[in-house]
């Protein structure tokens, strides 16, 4: 399948470097995550020990400087994991959440003394990251957090309750999204690490999903958490700051992982339409769907080519958050739209779970609401205009 599509559009993105890792990592992912996705889907949740291998052949943290035990590499490097994660439907595999979005804080604003005490845990998979921005009852209002942060001699106190947090049950390492000056609207934002094991910080319950079923996710709770001053991440404040700046290489991430998806249950469903007989031919053969294969096909490669540009102007360090949340906005809708068709060409059977576009379907329609809702995307973009 992927011959097929890369045949037919070479992608200059990629380097032989880039080409050369996504084969090994396309080996890793066939050995160590397929056979066993269905059972963690059934246990909803990934072994850390899956981390830990993974850290130990370099493909978490990709992008991390090598003083920190990353590869030194680009964000190349990180599509390509996002991509053949994709490719394989396995969702539930949380690097791209680990390397991409929650290392980057990590990098860019924690003290040298943290970034050497827990980057290198990271980059090995010793160390889970997540990041702990929605609370009940609260949407993308990131200025709404109710969450505090008081300082107290050398420590901050942290209290509040978090829901919907991605690695919640695997997380060693979570950044917290509170206000340090509940007064102070969204200047009062600021971005504490808080560990596992901090008296005062507990796992809730594992919530259960209409998807993402091996990703384990959770509620969080914070009551007179006590953390050193020096877990600040970046400025006092400056947390909505930090956060609008490093958002938009998570919606690249998000809009990565919807095409590599679109692409994969294309090749699929055209494979099981040819090979599944009804009425004396098979589905492919009649021409409805046909051409609304022909038509995914088309679009499907058209958003490619957008996405590939977006990855090269990420790489040079030009994409805008207009750009995107354009990315993330019409990737995450259309992925709905045709893994929609493409169960429908797949009758009875796309709605059973042995069947991978029945799982990718129902993954992918967070894609609509995290990482900021449609609606989100489109006043970001508005804002531009």
């Amino acid at each position: 399948m992927d011959t097929i599509i890369r045949a037919a559009r070479p992608r200059a993105v990629f380097s032989p470097d880039h080409e050369a890792f996504r084969d090994s990592f396309r080996r890793f992912v066939e050995k160590e995550i397929v056979p066993h996705h269905r059972q963690w889907e059934r246990e909803g949740i990934v072994p850390r020990e899956l981390w830990r291998k993974a850290g130990a052949q370099g493909f978490l943290c990709p992008m991390l400087p090598e003083e920190y035990g990353g590869a030194g590499g680009d964000f190349g490097f990180s599509a390509v994991v996002i991509e053949e994660l994709a490719r394989a439907n396995a969702t539930g595999v949380a690097f791209q959440l680990h390397s991409d979005i929650v290392v980057p804080y990590i990098q860019a604003y924690a003290t040298e003394a943290r970034k050497c005490e827990w980057l290198p845990r990271m980059a090995s998979g010793e160390m889970i990251g997540a990041i702990a921005m929605t609370e009940p009852g609260m949407g993308s209002d990131l200025k709404a957090v109710r969450a505090t942060a008081r300082k107290e001699g050398d420590s901050w106190v942290i209290n509040g309750a978090k829901t919907f947090i991605s690695s919640g049950q695997n997380a060693g390492l979570v950044i917290v999204v509170c206000k340090t000056d509940p007064a102070a609207g969204r200047k009062g934002v600021s971005l504490i690490a808080v560990e596992e094991g901090t008296p005062g910080f507990t796992k809730g319950r594992k919530l259960e999903k209409i998807g993402l079923h091996a990703q384990d996710t959770s509620e969080l709770f914070f009551e007179d958490v006590r953390v050193p001053l020096d877990h600040l991440i970046g400025e006092e404040g400056g947390g909505f700051r930090h956060l609008m700046h490093q958002l938009p290489q998570e919606r690249l991430v998000i809009a990565v992982r919807a095409a590599t998806s679109m692409e994969a249950m294309l090749e699929e469903t055209i494979a099981y339409t040819k090979s599944r007989p009804v009425f004396g031919q098979t589905v492919f053969d009649f021409q409805v769907h046909r051409f609304k294969l022909a038509e995914a096909k088309a679009e499907i490669g058209m958003f490619r080519v957008y996405l590939d540009d977006c990855l090269a102007r990420h790489l040079r360090g030009e994409l805008s958050a207009e750009d995107a949340a354009a990315a993330k906005l019409l990737g995450t809708e259309m992925q709905n739209k045709w893994l929609d068709a493409f169960l429908q060409m797949h009758g009875g059977y796309g709605f059973m779970a042995e069947y991978a576009i029945g799982r990718a379907w129902a993954d992918a329609r967070v894609g609509r609401i995290y990482g900021g809702s449609s609606e989100v995307m489109k006043e970001i973009i508005a804002r531009s205009l």
